[in-house]
């Protein structure tokens, strides 16, 4: 028993002084459980050796439309949950660079053990025997991990140009971030804060920008990370593949209030989605890209009457535009940006540079309306296969 020292056996709100402050945060846990109070009673029939074989037989199939992962026969998680089809895609890559890495890192040990042990110093043995080299082992250990990397690079392009290439026919959104939030619009009308609606099982295509800083478009489940760059355009696409609201972070510091740069991703089912798209429907981005144009007096000099100063719109995008200066550009939705905040700096060929700048006139979300009734006006791009 421990001699009697003082501040023993002190009653009093200061007794707990020395002992050390609880977490300021819950332990991580694998799966999403509800919460219960410390003090529940425990469930009858569960206890000791019934609760070790719930557990064991919990860590068996995955739940019914559950992706199967390696990390959930694991007692600890390694990557978040996977909810789209790219993250098995890139969660297997890594599984596999984890065990070569693996294999690799006992192999080398192993062979530097065996060989310290092998061929130790030994009285008698001054003299150690001299090996002037193998032509087998030395092309052995150089084309072995060569196999082995190439095979590594064609495995990684092969999801990098899937992973960066959206689907022709995938649901298009507009993306902005701004200090610090998320704003979205579908070309619908319906515009959200902070969070994204989406169908499960279609290819979505988020055309991002931001109106101050670089932010990024982050979504752990999806795999999905994209930066928004002020002044460009950027493209992230992802496919759900389980209904659910999951984390919509910004990985680029953009400020004092960047953790709170917090949104979410709701995947839906087909028709729950639908829907929702038909409830609290407003204008559509090309119906108030018309009204914004309209509003401008852009409609007195892009027409395609004699009396037009500009040139006519119908059917731009995709198309080639030659400049005065000799040079051409693909009219995609970068040029219409700049062609709107900086007109001068790439006049069509048989114009005069006279449509004045409309930067800090028109916003982001301004300028994706625009490009919208643009696209409305008909396209020359090729449809996808």
């Amino acid at each position: 028993r421990p001699p009697a020292r003082a501040g023993r056996g002190v009653r009093g709100p200061d007794r707990h002084r020395r002992r050390p402050a609880p977490p300021l945060l819950l332990p991580l846990r694998r799966f999403v459980r509800p919460l219960h109070a410390h003090d529940r009673p425990p469930r009858p029939g569960i206890g000791g050796a019934d609760r070790r074989r719930a557990r064991r037989a919990g860590r068996g199939a995955p739940p019914a439309g559950r992706q199967a992962d390696v990390s959930r026969f694991l007692p600890f998680p390694i990557f978040p949950e996977q909810a789209s089809t790219l993250a098995p895609r890139t969660d297997h890559l890594l599984y596999y660079l984890l065990a070569v890495s693996g294999l690799m890192t006992v192999l080398i040990a192993g062979l530097i053990f065996y060989f310290s042990v092998r061929y130790r110093r030994r009285p008698g043995n001054e003299r150690a025997t001299q090996v002037h080299g193998s032509n087998r082992l030395e092309i052995a250990w150089s084309v072995v991990p060569l196999v082995i990397f190439l095979f590594t690079y064609v495995w990684g392009a092969n999801i990098y140009f899937w992973a960066y290439t959206p689907p022709f026919d995938a649901l298009e959104v507009y993306g902005v971030g701004k200090q610090w939030m998320w704003k979205f619009q579908h070309l619908s009308g319906q515009r959200e804060i902070n969070e994204l609606h989406v169908p499960v099982a279609r290819p979505v295509k988020v055309l991002l920008t931001s109106q101050d800083v670089i932010h990024s478009f982050f979504v752990p489940e999806f795999r999905v990370k994209q930066d928004a760059v002020p002044g460009r355009y950027t493209e992230a696409w992802f496919e759900a593949t389980m209904p659910g609201t999951y984390h919509l972070f910004c990985t680029q510091y953009c400020g004092t209030l960047h953790s709170q740069m917090i949104g979410s991703v709701v995947a839906m089912e087909p028709a729950a989605f639908e829907q929702w798209l038909a409830g609290g429907a407003t204008a559509s981005p090309a119906e108030r890209g018309r009204q914004l144009f309209e509003s401008l007096g852009c409609d007195t000099c892009h027409r395609a009457d004699a009396l037009a100063r500009a040139p006519d719109l119908t059917g731009l995008l995709g198309r080639q535009v030659r400049f005065r200066d000799g040079g051409v550009a693909k009219a995609d939705e970068a040029y219409i940006r700049q062609s709107i905040l900086d007109p001068a700096a790439q006049v069509v060929q048989g114009y005069e540079p006279i449509m004045p700048t409309f930067k800090g006139l028109v916003t982001e979300e301004g300028i994706l309306d625009l490009i919208e009734y643009i696209k409305s006006l008909g396209t020359t791009e090729k449809a996808g296969p």
